[in-house]
């Protein structure tokens, strides 16, 4: 399939001509002077009384049949009147004709000069008709034929038209009187018109004359270029469905005119982009394909030169922008948006990326010229750089039964909708997993599990579930085991952002599986996340040791042995970078759901786990960690548990110590003096504290010395306050002596005898 862009693009470049083998529409006009000989000026919207009154000064029209010339109401029944009966005058109506004619040419694909005869007046009253027939050329260099129908009240009557082997039905009516509704159609269509079932229909008939000499124009019908893009198609869409196949999920084709957000739509293109569109449309429904219209678009940033030279009086702060050029792209992104389906309707699509073997051709986006180009002159560290951007119109194709793949490169923002409507719609329908409803909601997960990597969006800092919570808990609803299991084992992977906030809705898929299969899909969750996410994996087999009342505890042993063994040690040897959002810290929660999971677990493990706290004292933290976490215990059912108590003793050894230790406040204004910094304003600040009888030191010196003592005071966290006085100049460090020391330990030793008490010291 590696041919397939370029050979779709060959195919394409033979489709330069748009139009169809009929035109339609509607538009809006200024009433024509029309008078018919023996009636009169006609009003429009037509009377009832000059209906009557034209059918009077009508005959019936005749049909054709080989030389013939026939009158017969079983084949057709309508009233004519012949253009010497009738003038049509007023500027207004050259200029609708003109518009008309326009449009009507735009359809049907011509682009010579083509002008409009006027052949006769129709009146279709109630009961008319005409068979299916074909109009003969009726003069040289007619080609076509063009009705208006002009403001009048009735029902019924459609037009079909018909072309080797494509019918269209056209209804010919507006419902506001300031509109006149036309179609035109090539002369060698099959065509018929419908009976009226009530009112009169007014019809202007004109034949499509080619100026000059030439041959007669002709509906393209591109049935070579179809067939063969049809057959691609559906080699295309055989191969992505062999499980190794290395073809595009997509086929992406950029299109020759621009085209704004507003206006972009199937009916507004233009040129060869409407041949091309048309000719896709027909191979994609042969080939069972969707088709849609969406806009590229490509953003590129780098680094860049400054090339020219400011004039002295032009601020550096306002470059003009010629004066830099691009060095090096650094960044490039491209993709899919503003989607519009064949009938110009949005699409569910969000957001989606092009990847380069996606392109008809491959080569569609060189050479292109940005549409935003922004550069920025050097700032700080950071050089001139620059940033652009892209924007050109596509018709993109797909298999239709891949299109929950291609939805998935949307992404989950998009795809966890489209996945909770179809839960919704199943849970409604009341039915079961034979559905549809069932059965794609199934399909979409699996594409959606396959793609996770990457997808999942970083959580707050606090709590908060990530779209895994969403995922786990619509996959519940749906009691798809299957999925379950699947995504369960992509969270175990580590290969999305796991938090405490899932462990909810983990815990109740968990539920739905087998013990034996939740319990070693436990352990791979905790084995794959204890170095990122250490507090949530001790939460997550908190929570399932708590809800194994059901005699589930033994299944736990293995995800125990796992997070015990993932505790984290000596600092030194901690990995230095993660990503904000990860969780490697040690805290006083991980040690109370730790302890809580491992005592109705395994008594062992919990040991062991204690020793392990106790062995490494700058990781497990008394003050930060053990003393808070043991508050919490004490008082809890397993306060006995010897984990628990010999934690216990060690806080209140530790407590015990600090509390014996001497407490007085200073009797003197002597401070500790021992400082980092031995400058020689250091030295002077360090004999200023040594001093037994000064309390107040000023140091007029200019901003970097005084600087440089006062941090060199925060460093050393002296019994020092500092003010700046700034009269006269240079301005004075003032610096008064506290007993910042003696009130920090007295404020601790309250708080060791309120912990020693509580922990039942």
């Amino acid at each position: 399939m590696s041919s397939l862009t370029s050979e779709l693009a060959a195919v394409l470049t033979t489709v330069r001509r748009p139009g169809d083998f009929f035109a339609s529409g509607t538009i809006e006009f200024l009433a024509p002077q029309l008078e018919v000989d023996g009636v009169g000026p006609i009003a429009l919207p037509l009377l009832q009384l000059q209906a009557k009154q034209l059918i009077a000064a009508a005959e019936r029209a005749p049909y054709g049949r080989g030389e013939q010339t026939l009158v017969d109401t079983a084949v057709r029944r309508t009233w004519q009147i012949g253009p010497d009966q009738v003038r049509i005058q007023g500027r207004g109506w050259v200029r609708t004709l003109n518009t008309i004619l326009t449009r009507a040419c735009d359809g049907l694909g011509v682009t010579e000069p083509v002008q409009a005869e006027f052949y006769k007046l129709l009146l279709y009253d109630e009961g008319s008709f005409f068979a299916s027939h074909r109009d003969t050329e009726k003069a040289p260099g007619m080609f076509a034929t063009l009705v208006v129908v002009l403001p009048s009240t009735s029902t019924g009557g459609e037009l079909l038209v018909r072309h080797r082997d494509r019918e269209v039905r056209l209804d010919l009516h507006s419902s506001d009187p300031s509109e006149v509704a036309f179609a035109a159609f090539y002369a060698d269509c099959v065509h018929e018109v419908l009976p009226v079932t009530s009112g009169i229909r007014l019809a202007l008939i004109y034949n499509l004359m080619r100026l000059g000499p030439g041959r007669l124009p002709e509906p393209p019908s591109y049935s070579n270029q179809k067939t063969r893009i049809a057959a691609l198609l559906q080699a295309w869409g055989a191969d992505l469905s062999r499980a190794t196949s290395d073809a595009p999920e997509k086929l992406i084709v950029p299109l020759e005119h621009a085209y704004t957000p507003a206006e972009l739509g199937f009916g507004a293109l233009k040129g060869a982009d409407a041949a091309a569109a048309a000719v896709l449309r027909a191979a994609a429904q042969v080939a069972d394909c969707d088709l849609h219209l969406a806009l590229i678009v490509v953003e590129e940033s780098g680094s860049a030169d400054y090339t020219g030279y400011s004039s002295s009086y032009r601020r550096w702060s306002e470059p003009d922008e010629d004066e830099f050029e691009e060095v090096e792209v650094l960044d490039r992104s491209i993709a899919l948006s503003t989607w519009r389906r064949p009938d110009d309707q949005p699409s569910v699509l969000g957001e989606i990326p092009v990847g380069d073997d996606e392109l008809c051709p491959p080569d569609a986006l060189d050479d292109l010229e940005p549409d935003e180009e922004h550069f920025h002159e050097a700032t700080g560290n950071e050089g001139a750089s620059f940033e652009r951007t892209y924007r050109r119109a596509a018709l993109v194709l797909w298999p239709r039964e891949r299109f929950l793949a291609v939805l998935c490169q949307a992404g989950v923002a998009v795809t966890l909708p489209y996945l909770a409507d179809l839960t919704e719609r199943w849970l409604s329908s009341g039915e079961d997993h034979t559905s549809s409803l069932w059965r794609e909601a199934h399909e979409l997960s699996g594409h959606m599990i396959s793609s996770w990597h990457g997808q999942e969006r970083y959580p707050s800092r606090e709590k908060a579930p990530t779209h895994a919570t969403q995922m786990l808990l619509l996959l519940i609803q749906l009691r798809d085991r299957t999925r379950l299991e699947a995504f369960l084992a992509t969270i175990a992977a580590g290969s999305g952002v796991y938090t405490e906030g899932d462990n909810e809705a983990i815990v109740q898929a968990l539920g739905v599986l087998s013990p034996q299969r939740a319990a070693a899909l436990t352990r791979q969750i905790i084995a794959g996340n204890a170095s990122t996410s250490l507090t949530a994996c001790g939460n997550l087999l908190a929570r399932l040791a708590a809800a194994g009342g059901n005699g589930r505890q033994a299944d736990l042993s293995g995800a125990a042995t796992a997070l015990v063994d993932a505790l984290p040690s000596d600092p030194q040897h901690a990995p230095s970078a993660w990503f904000w959002w990860q969780d490697r810290s040690v805290k006083p929660h991980l040690v109370i759901d730790l302890l809580e999971a491992l005592c109705r677990i395994d008594r062992r493990l919990a040991e062991e786990a204690a020793g392990h706290m106790l062995t490494w004292p700058q990781t497990y933290d008394l003050d930060t960690v053990l003393i808070p976490a043991m508050r919490d215990l004490v008082r809890s059912k397993i306060a006995q548990e010897p984990a628990v108590q010999r934690l216990r003793d060690a806080c209140l050894e530790h407590l015990r110590a600090r509390i014996t230790e001497p407490l007085a406040p200073p009797h003197n204004w002597s401070r500790a003096s021992v400082l980092s910094c031995q400058c020689q304003h250091c030295a002077e600040l360090s004999r200023f504290l040594a001093d037994p009888e000064r309390k107040t030191w000023a140091f007029k010196a200019v901003e970097a010395d005084r600087s440089h003592v006062e941090q060199t005071i925060q460093r050393a966290h002296c019994d020092v306050d500092v003010t700046t006085d700034r009269r006269g100049r240079p301005y004075t460090l003032v610096c008064t002596k506290n007993q910042a020391s003696y009130d920090r330990r007295a404020k601790q030793r309250r708080k060791d005898i309120e912990d020693a008490t509580h922990l039942g010291g």
